[in-house]
């Protein structure tokens, strides 16, 4: 098998990520309607502690049992980082994602603590617009372990 060569990015071309766009609208962008209910269906969503308006902090409150976060993209770590937190607590968090493995956050926060990564076929598209992601999404699913109950060694 070979591998062609792509021709060297030009050095200062580009000011942010694929994942960062740095356009306010497009940390807005709502979860694609069918794909928001076939997940709801199926983990029962009582929490969004992320919503396109929203008129709380969702890093600074309790969330709920079973919480959906699409999270905005530019800013993903501290909505990772709080869903591993709520996971501890016995709650469940399903998150739509950006797919880049290239990136610490994906091999030190996503791999050694999420139970399910589930890579979307295709790119989604977003509403209200409907525009195409420019990069492959996937979900990760952080299943509700307590992690301050005895391990049930010496019991």
């Amino acid at each position: 098998m070979t591998l062609e060569r792509s021709s060297p990015r030009p050095r200062g071309r580009y000011k942010f990520s694929p994942f960062d766009k740095g356009r306010t609208s497009d940390q807005n962008a709502r979860t694609p309607e069918d794909l928001y209910r076939q997940l709801d269906e199926e983990f029962h969503f009582d929490f969004d502690p992320c919503p396109v308006n929203p008129t709380f902090d969702g890093l600074k409150v309790e969330w709920g049992k079973s919480n959906y976060v699409n999270p905005p993209y530019r800013n993903k770590v501290p909505w990772i980082l709080k869903a591993i937190e709520e996971s501890r607590k016995g709650k469940t968090v399903v998150m739509l994602l950006p797919v880049d493995t290239s990136t610490s956050w994906f091999h030190d926060l996503i791999l050694p603590n999420a139970d399910e990564i589930r890579f979307i076929r295709g790119r989604l598209k977003f509403r209200p617009k409907g525009y195409p992601a420019q990069f492959p999404s996937m979900i990760v699913v952080f299943r509700g372990k307590r992690t301050d109950q005895p391990t049930g060694e010496g019991q």
